[in-house]
């Protein structure tokens, strides 16, 4: 099939956020595929054993970041368009059919401008830099934050390097974490050192370890966890886990060891083998230990615990105290693409993490009492 725009890339993606296809403000009025002022957003060609399928259906599988709802309004308003012709959304893909998104605004052009915004940077030389992002920074631009990232906050740190274009993805990040996840990036300055680190992520031979606080107490000390991760067929912003010969989604696996105990949660040090989208946070809700204070996966509500009204205001206040997923890459390692010099990076946990973690230890020590 003929994609013609690559909406994302995600070959070596660790665990981040993938925003929803921008499909918004979607009421108009239907027209030919000559109608004025409408802007070609997504193309793609059917290939020639495509089986008839809604255009709805095809759509989705194409454009996963976005809801089956959105594109359905699209086609009901005359932007979703075959061979030049707007469709509805029962509308049946054939073979060799060219659909096309239209809509009312022109596509944004995602141009990175170098924005001064601190960075941590734990490691730099001519090739590599390495960087420990806070939690609340979004790695990449997309749909609602175009600006503000740590792409922008990188392109400035840059600026001077004439080599390095931040517009070009010969350069850049090779993977990336979710907005409220803290810890190790890795940036290749160079195309050498993009594609040499993007085989190490590929064939798995980083080393990454996370700590995570998660729901509930484990009986074992250690485990492995397997199984596929692909979109949820229920909620579009969340991953979901599938068997691993299932055929949905892709192969992940996330080793762990339990680092303390609190009784009701647990602090636990997550090895990933694979690097797929939120793959710590959905392995661990699909276990039943989901993150600490995790809104998207339902670790934002009391799950263990007693009942009475103190214990509920010990959680609120924990939750107060680290507002976002309780989740931080805490060691990476790589082989230097130029030296082959095994490189290797160990950052502490933030200030909020650790604020939860002694004052779960303060809990614990007073019901030992």
């Amino acid at each position: 099939m003929d994609n013609t725009m690559n909406l994302t890339d995600t070959q070596f993606d660790a665990e981040f956020d993938l925003p929803e296809m921008d499909v918004t403000s979607l009421e108009g009025e239907a027209g030919d595929s000559e109608a004025a002022g409408l802007y070609e957003h997504f193309r793609a060609v059917a290939d020639k054993g495509q089986e008839l399928l809604r255009i709805d259906k095809f759509l989705l599988n194409l454009m996963p970041d976005t809801s089956r709802n959105r594109l359905q309004m699209a086609a009901k308003n005359g932007f979703i368009h075959v061979n030049g012709k707007p469709v509805k959304s029962n509308y049946r893909v054939k073979p060799f059919d060219v659909v096309t998104l239209l809509l009312d605004r022109p596509r944004y052009e995602n141009i990175i401008i170098p924005e001064d915004i601190p960075l941590d940077i734990v490691y730099e030389d001519a090739d590599v830099l390495v960087i420990n992002k806070p939690a609340g920074l979004v790695v990449h631009p997309g749909c609602g934050n175009y600006t503000g990232t740590l792409v922008n906050a990188i392109a400035w740190h840059l600026r001077d390097n004439p080599d390095y274009d931040p517009n070009s993805p010969d350069v850049g990040l090779v993977h990336r974490i979710d907005k409220d996840t803290s810890g190790l990036l890795v940036v290749a300055k160079t195309p050498e050192a993009k594609t040499h680190l993007g085989w190490q992520f590929f064939n798995k031979t980083t080393r990454r370890r996370y700590n995570a606080l998660v729901w509930s107490n484990f009986q074992e000390d250690s485990g492995r966890i397997e199984g596929n991760i692909g979109r949820s067929p229920k909620d579009r912003l969340q991953m979901a886990v599938f068997p691993p010969d299932s055929g949905i989604g892709k192969p992940a696996v996330t080793h762990y060891n339990v680092m303390e105990r609190f009784g009701y949660v647990t602090l636990v040090e997550c090895i990933l083998e694979t690097g797929r989208t939120h793959q710590i946070r959905a392995h661990m809700k699909h276990i039943g230990h989901p993150l600490f204070s995790d809104e998207r996966y339902g670790g934002d509500q009391i799950l263990r615990g007693t009942q009475g009204a103190a214990y509920n205001s010990f959680i609120r206040n924990c939750f107060a105290l680290c507002p976002r997923q309780a989740l931080h890459a805490r060691t990476l390692g790589f082989e230097h693409p130029r030296t082959g010099e095994q490189m290797d990076f160990s950052v502490p946990i933030p200030e909020d993490m650790t604020a939860l973690l002694e004052k779960w230890r303060t809990y614990i020590s007073g019901l030992k009492q």
